[in-house]
């Protein structure tokens, strides 16, 4: 956990305060079994479509202090903020992506319980569906997909979901995938994008040579993906997918492998491993620029 000083003495959640300033509505959460890393679960290959600046997260779904308070000494309340333009940008987000992808939805939620606002956020889902004829699409309570995800998860392409839920189930589909390590993430808006691994900063892996960089490298291909499209420039899509089989290449090799994936290689020893082969004839021969 992540600890910021109060907010009285000046602290601020920098990752919140960014996102909602610059209008990163869109957390981008991809998780995928890879060739040789242990422990994934075969068949998985999932973009999680997050709603990024309201839901339940109390730090930046108020114009002014937050919504998680005390009305008394006994009592403590949140407030979840859900909002038509809220819900609707983001969904067209997980539509554009699925029709670059295998043209599947799945909004998750728990609209009989939280009638109101998951009943607003799957209005705008069902309203871009209509718009997508050609995308499948279907709505999953959020207790049902923690445990799909894990037995079916061939069954899932892109995950439409709210913020916390979206928070919650991404770290699970990374674990299936894996592990923490491999958490990429991209926070996008309609004017700027920012990388950054899904996981934490992990001190206590400080000095010791063995934290997994591939969160970050897979991030910072998003970003390269996003801004191509963005830009109209293909080198950064190809560069994009250079570092991808690069690390997919480098993870298959249990000699290179960090620790947290059963392992023997260091963070040094497996970023040289990933360049080395982001240089290498090998990822133009397959196709991969």
């Amino acid at each position: 956990m992540t600890l910021y000083p109060p907010r009285e003495e000046g602290g601020i959640n920098v990752p919140g305060t960014i996102r909602k300033r610059l209008e990163l509505y869109a957390n981008l959460r991809p998780a995928r079994s890879r060739p040789g890393v242990p422990n994934a679960r075969p068949g998985l290959d999932v973009l999680i479509a997050r709603e990024n600046t309201e839901g339940f997260y109390a730090d930046r779904n108020m114009h002014m202090g937050i919504a998680d308070f005390m009305p008394t000494e006994d009592v403590a309340l949140s407030i979840r903020k859900i909002t038509r333009a809220g819900s609707r940008r983001i969904a067209k987000v997980a539509f554009e992506y699925a029709a670059r992808r295998r043209k599947n939805v799945s909004a998750v939620g728990k609209q009989h319980v939280l009638q109101m606002t998951d009943g607003l956020f799957m209005s705008e889902a069902y309203a871009l569906a209509k718009e997508h004829a050609d995308i499948a699409f279907r709505e999953v309570d959020v207790d049902a997909m923690a445990a799909d995800i894990y037995t079916r998860p061939q069954r899932y392409d892109v995950i439409l979901v709210t913020n916390m839920f979206g928070d919650i189930l991404s770290n699970e589909a990374v674990a299936l995938s894996g592990g923490l390590g491999l958490a990429a993430a991209l926070n996008a808006g309609d004017e700027h994008a920012i990388a950054n691994a899904g996981h934490g900063s992990a001190p206590d892996l400080v000095g010791k040579g063995i934290a997994n960089p591939s969160g970050l490298m897979l991030s910072v291909a998003m970003l390269l993906e996003w801004l191509g499209a963005r830009h109209g420039k293909p080198a950064y899509g190809d560069a994009s997918r250079a570092i991808e089989a690069a690390l997919d290449s480098a993870l298959a090799d249990a000699l290179v492998r960090t620790p947290d994936l059963g392992g023997r290689g260091t963070t040094k020893s497996f970023a040289q491993a990933v360049t080395a082969r982001i240089g290498a004839g090998e990822l133009r021969a397959t196709g991969t620029r």
